[in-house]
Formats: C-alpha cells, structure tokens, sequence
C-alpha cells in the first residue's frame, strides 16, 4: 500500500495569520521529532514547502531517507495584507468573516481565495505522486493538509476547516489509482 503522509510543521508562536511569512519553527520537542522520524518507512522521500518552517521540521525528521527539493507550491495560504494580523485586527470584519465561514472565492485583499489555495496544491500533490512511486513524507501547513482532507474526504470547504491539525502531527492517506483515501487525521505519535 502506497501512503501519502502530511505532517504540520513545527509551533511558530504566532497568534497571527501566518501564510508566507517565513517564521521559524520551534523544534524543541526533539522527542517528538525522534517518534515522527521513527513512524515513517525507510524508503520513503521527503518534501517540504519552501518556507524555513517546513524545512527545518523535514530536516529534523527526515532520517536517512531522500530529501526532493523544496516545493514552492505546499506553502499555506496567501493572506495577504491580512498578514500576520490577528482576527480582530482586520479591518473588513464582514470579508475576514466570509473567508472563514464561507470559504470559496473570498480573498484577502492581496491574497489567495480557499479555491485558489485548493488548486495550487492539488495540483502539488498531483505532480508529486506522479513522479515518485514511493512513499511519501510531505512536511506542510495547515491549509495544505486541510486542501487534502477536503478533497479524500469529499467535504465542502467549511467543513474540511473544521478540523483540528496540531503542529507535529501526521495527517496519513492511502494512495489510489484515482483518489486518496484518509487513515489517519491529526495523529500524535
């Protein structure tokens, strides 16, 4: 059985919106880190969005197995000028609402709608699979695993943000001929 496994980065700290801004990870949970490099098959790859938070928990977990370059297209979503701003510091209290309770087409001004952020790393997922007949250890975001949830488990937008994804936890899907099944969501080793 081949797997597809998601793992969320490491805590930034921020209680921010935090999409590309390229904040650090705190890795001091070496002992979760050891479990989660432990947890996966030896000849699996390993993959990472760009930004310094993914990449540092891949090289954190990644073993002995191959790293694939960092892949621009798994970063979370764009909030534009939403940026690192909490809530409540949103100006447009009507369009931050919308974003969230319905997701879809709303943007951020400067941003990405959930539908864009959807393609983008479908998309991702699709040309990864495609090209390496492995296993494979995907260290992302939130928003990626979630795009991911979403689209094995047939949700609507609004109830695929529904669930919960901790910092270090696997998200783990079984790969098809035409579709990812989910096994696991937001696992904790």
């Amino acid at each position: 059985m081949r797997r597809l496994f998601i793992v969320r980065h490491g805590p930034t700290h921020a209680k921010s919106m935090v999409g590309w801004s390229d904040l650090p990870a705190d890795l001091s949970d070496t002992s979760a880190l050891q479990r989660l490099e432990a947890h996966f098959p030896s000849d699996a790859k390993v993959v990472s969005s760009d930004l310094v938070r993914t990449r540092t928990t891949a090289d954190a977990i990644q073993g002995t197995r191959e790293r694939l370059p960092d892949e621009p297209e798994l970063r979370e979503m764009h909030f534009g000028d939403w940026e690192l701003k909490r809530f409540d510091e949103v100006e447009d209290q009507d369009r931050i609402r919308r974003f969230w309770e319905q997701p879809g087409d709303v943007k951020p001004p400067n941003g990405e709608s959930w539908h864009q952020v959807v393609s983008r790393v479908d998309g991702a997922i699709d040309r990864l699979l495609a090209s390496h007949t492995e296993n494979l250890v995907v260290v992302a975001h939130f928003g990626v695993i979630v795009t991911q949830i979403q689209r094995a488990l047939g949700l609507t937008a609004f109830e695929a943000f529904g669930h919960h994804i901790d910092n270090l936890s696997v998200t783990e899907f079984e790969v098809l001929p035409s579709r990812l099944r989910a096994l696991s969501i937001n696992q904790i080793l």
